[in-house]
């Protein structure tokens, strides 16, 4: 591994090999969030921990993915298949089975900043070894742990002749860490940084396309091209679409979006898709649901509800596939540039990207290039598309091929010459799409793969230091350009729970628990205020459980915060919306008050009197006082019944028989409070004698049709009672 760069690779153990004898026994690994580890090489690493106790060995990471394992008897049957369906041939984490398995080696540590919601609950080694942080200083952390070794997986395509690789899913950090590496190597710090080359990763351009040499190893082996992990959507529900809808409303036609992975995200973008391709539904559901009657002043003044003439472009950490729904569907088409010039022109609305003789002119007063064209000008006017291909400079002089044109364009004549034989048609490099990383289904991945080579280089992946933050001009983009690009941006993420004060609980639990952690909500909830157009919305479902059991997610105070009050601005549960950025504590509450559970609403409302931050005679509109499910099950049914508003409207990796079988088993789930001796209905469900006819397939495929246990006969039990409760037999 010493020498010229890269060495090649067909197996990881030899690279194993390589990287310690390299840089020594201690070794502090870094390997991207979700999608683009390289699994093969880090469990070959992990391994040789295992069976070397001299090795100490730390990998710091973050969200180390995992096939869906059922938590009870029930949902492992359920799972099974689908999981041997869905993932195989997938290459488990060695780490993370013996993570579950409470048997991870004394000289190893696995050291993370963000994880799937809820997965590290009371899972001491994880929850020890956190590390807190933004994700634009996931890098420079990594950086502090005396990371020696990274490594990722990568796409390989030939370009103009030459192998080049894509950092694909996950340039977000591997961009910034490398070239901090590469300079603490000249420092003397011994390192190894590491591409595992899988075909089956769509090849993404942006900043995401590297030289060969930006590596020490290249492990290259078909064997190694294995299956993606897909990440199986999640069903949408009336509260999610309530708060999509919400959402939807306010993100303003030629704008910026950003949203996250999930079913909210999910709802936000059935949402706008419904706005753009079905609006006279569209409205008369708002309408008929009351957002209009109660929240039309806000919808009027920060987003809208017709069809997006502009449409709105996508600067997001994640790129989720509701982007490209969208952008299928026409709501994503506002085009952005990496130059300011051209992007200050565009906003301006003096230029489109119908190149003209006009384009020229302005570029030229704009400043972007000088009148008297340089070979650096040339450049930049061919880069862009204003000059069409063909066309050389030499010395002060334009050739089209058959005339030579003087680049003085202060001359009337070159002028002409150059707007009559020179410029091109449209405008090159547009960006429809920056993004940090990308994670979802396996349609996600055949969606960018089926993909034009010049529709996949409108989706610019990059670094987080570019889309998560504005602030600072750095090698991706200069603040000016960012702000330019990013108008009437909308950044839409989920919470926990949120506090009267306005404040917002995200990542954790006030008993110090970590449920997932902070990502990129900070920083972006951040830029939302930096911006001068911008807003931050943060989606919280209003209720947590159910029955007995239920919660508010609005709560008087908590323990924990993720982003504080000062940085508040919309919260959206699936009651309303509450607009809280420049108001006062007394206004806080009120609108928090207006968006709550109707169940909760006299309790928090005496807490807030009783801290004397509200009037004492202040009672909530009558119009908030109806916030329940039932009526948010009344106001969606005639829809549904319309075929909208589907559980899967994106699709799903479910089959039909199975779609049936996980709603009643949520349904089961959700009678459920501590367990089986606790289920409400399981007298009733203890009755059945016999079983349906209906309930045989899905019986069947739960391995239930023949119990053997007297633990199955009762499960089976209580199958047919949850497919009866729910009408699918």
């Amino acid at each position: 591994m010493e020498g010229k760069s890269p060495v090649y690779y067909q197996d990881v153990e030899k690279c194993v090999d390589d990287v310690i004898s390299k840089v020594g026994k201690k070794i502090v690994f870094g390997m991207p969030l979700g999608l683009g580890k390289p699994n093969q090489f880090a469990n070959a690493l992990y391994s040789r921990a295992k069976k070397d106790p001299s090795i100490q060995l730390t990998f710091c990471t973050a969200l180390s993915l995992e096939k869906p394992k059922g938590a009870s008897d029930l949902e492992q049957k359920f799972l099974g298949p689908f999981v041997e369906r869905k993932f195989d041939g997938y290459v488990e984490l060695d780490y993370m089975l013996d993570l579950r398995k409470g048997k991870l080696p004394e000289n190893f540590e696995l050291r993370e900043f963000y994880a799937k919601a809820g997965s590290y609950i009371n899972v001491e080694h994880t929850q020890m070894n956190y590390i807190s942080s933004n994700y634009t200083h996931a890098w420079r952390d990594s950086i502090d742990a005396g990371i020696n070794v990274v490594a990722q997986m990568v796409s390989k395509k030939e370009i103009d002749g030459e192998i080049c690789y894509s950092m694909s899913c996950n340039p977000e950090v591997s961009s910034d860490i490398t070239p901090a590496m590469r300079a603490l190597e000249k420092k003397g710090r011994k390192i190894a940084i590491i591409a595992q080359v899988n075909q089956n990763l769509p090849f993404m351009y942006g900043d995401a396309v590297v030289k060969p040499d930006n590596f020490d190893a290249v492990i290259d082996t078909s064997e190694y091209y294995t299956r993606l992990f897909g990440a199986p959507k999640m069903s949408i529900t009336t509260p999610d679409y309530m708060i999509g809808m919400y959402a939807s409303t306010l993100i303003k036609d030629n704008g910026t979006l950003q949203i996250g992975i999930g079913s909210l995200g999910d709802a936000l973008c059935y949402g706008l898709r419904m706005r753009h391709t079905q609006n006279a539904e569209y409205k008369k559901f708002l309408n008929d649901a009351g957002v209009l009657s109660k929240f039309g002043n806000v919808i009027d003044r920060i987003g809208g509800i017709d069809t997006f003439e502009d449409g709105i472009t996508g600067s997001t950490e994640m790129l989720v596939d509701g982007y490209l729904h969208l952008l299928n569907c026409g709501v994503v088409k506002r085009k952005t540039y990496n130059n300011v010039h051209i992007q200050r022109l565009v906003n301006e609305r003096k230029i489109t990207e119908k190149v003209t003789p006009k384009t020229l002119k302005l570029l030229i007063e704009e400043g972007a290039v000088k009148p008297v064209l340089t070979t650096e000008d040339f450049a930049f006017l061919t880069e862009y598309g204003i000059f069409k291909e063909g066309l050389t400079y030499d010395n002060g002089v334009i050739k089209t091929g058959e005339k030579e044109i003087t680049a003085d364009l202060t001359d009337s004549k070159n002028l002409d010459q150059v707007v009559s034989l020179c410029l091109g048609d449209t405008l090159k490099k547009a960006i429809l799409i920056h993004g940090g990383f990308f994670l979802g289904p396996e349609a996600l991945y055949q969606m960018l793969n089926d993909m034009s080579e010049e529709e996949r280089k409108k989706i610019f992946m990059t670094s987080v230091l570019n889309v998560n933050q504005l602030y600072g001009n750095n090698r991706y983009s200069s603040e000016e350009l960012k702000t330019l690009q990013r108008k009437n941006g909308r950044f839409v993420n989920a919470c926990l729970m949120v506090m009267l004060s306005g404040a917002v609980v995200s990542d954790g639990l006030e008993n110090g628990q970590v449920v997932s952690g902070v990502g990129g909500q900070y920083n972006f909830v951040s830029q939302a205020h930096a911006l001068p157009d911008a807003r931050s919305i943060l989606m919280c479902k209003g209720v947590r459980g159910a029955g007995k059991s239920a919660a508010s997610n609005i709560v008087f105070n908590y323990g924990h915060t993720t982003i504080p009050r000062h940085l508040r601005d919309f919260v959206i549960t699936e009651y309303g919306i509450a607009d809280l950025r420049g108001k006062t504590d007394r206004e806080i509450i009120q609108q928090l008050l207006n968006i709550t559970d109707s169940r909760f609403q006299e309790e928090l409302l005496e807490m807030a009197k009783k801290a004397r931050k509200i009037h004492s005679d202040y009672t909530i509109p009558d119009q908030f006082k109806k916030n329940t499910p039932e009526r948010l099950e009344e106001v969606i049914k005639p829809f549904k019944a319309k075929g909208l508003f589907e559980p899967f409207p994106f699709g799903t990796d479910f089959t039909d028989e199975e779609l049936v079988i996980g709603k009643s088993l949520k349904w089961l789930k959700a009678q459920m409070t501590e367990g089986l001796s606790k289920v409400s209905s399981l007298g009733k469900a203890m009755t059945i004698r016999s079983v349906p006819e209906g309930a045989r397939p899905y019986l069947k495929r739960l391995k239930l049709d023949n119990p053997g246990s007297a633990k199955e006969k009762m499960m089976q039990k209580l199958v047919i009672y949850a497919l009866s409760s729910t009408g699918s037999i």
